[in-house]
């Protein structure tokens, strides 16, 4: 299948481990400019030198915990540069707790880092998206927007905002050619799962190994996801090919979502 991605500008945030670099990986292999978009400039750097060179890949060294700063830079590069045809929100989800016991503070934090600067983005890209007829906005959230998980009640609350805002642009931007859509991804071999096992071992006494295989069990598929695998449906929906796919929360979970 063509995916008919050759010569489309990217924008990848978190790019530079886990679900965020496969997807950047992914896309340059399809032939997407790719620039990449997180707060450690070396790791940046060596994540570049990973993607496939036949394109003038990029990266832009920007926190997100500063929606203003990641704003001002964002925009400066388009306008030195180039705009993007497609936007992979993606970043590292809030730490774990029960909801009641979180702190006003972590809200705060976790709505700045998540919503608010995916809708920053999303208003520096629309615009050069709307010229080409033609724009993807990807937001990787969490199969806790269909079914809340246990203890991980800011992420939960956030997750869920974003699942909100998300459709909500869907509806409005789809008459210009540009698509919003969520990927969930459930339980993915990365460093936030190697820390949600570390926390769940600390609480119940068991083993990681125990306290992992407790949470493959709750998985018809058996087993973790690969990167690899988020990466893939997302590139899939930031291709033409999912042109009339819009405003969805597609969960890739190997079946453990009990909702449909």
């Amino acid at each position: 299948m063509n995916l008919n991605l050759n010569n489309k500008y990217a924008l990848v945030c978190g790019s530079t481990a886990g679900i965020g670099k496969a997807t950047a990986l992914a896309l340059a292999e399809e032939g997407v400019q790719v620039t990449l978009i997180a707060r450690n400039e070396d790791k940046l750097k060596a994540t570049l030198t990973e993607l496939p060179q036949h394109r003038n890949h990029d990266y832009i060294v920007a926190d997100f915990s500063n929606p203003k700063e990641l704003k001002e830079k964002v925009e400066a590069y388009i306008k030195e540069n180039h705009g993007f045809h497609v936007l992979v929100n993606n970043t590292g989800g809030p730490k774990g707790g029960p909801v009641f016991s979180a702190d006003v503070d972590e809200f705060e934090a976790a709505f700045t880092q998540h919503l608010k600067c995916n809708h920053v983005l999303a208003q520096a890209v629309v615009p050069f998206m709307k010229n080409e007829g033609f724009g993807r906005i990807i937001n990787v959230i969490s199969t806790s927007v269909k079914q809340p998980l246990d203890g991980l009640g800011v992420s939960n609350t956030i997750r869920g905002a974003v699942a909100n805002w998300s459709k909500t642009l869907a509806n409005e931007l789809g008459q210009f050619g540009i698509t919003v859509n969520n990927v969930l991804p459930g339980a993915t071999g990365t460093d936030r799962l190697a820390e949600i096992i570390k926390n769940k071992s600390a609480k119940t006494g068991n083993t990681e190994e125990e306290s992992a295989n407790a949470m493959k069990s709750a998985v018809p598929a058996k087993r973790f996801a690969k990167p690899e695998e988020l990466a893939d449906a997302i590139t899939f929906l930031a291709s033409e090919r999912a042109s009339y796919i819009n405003g969805i929360n597609l969960p890739v979970d190997g079946g453990r979502t009990k909702s449909l």
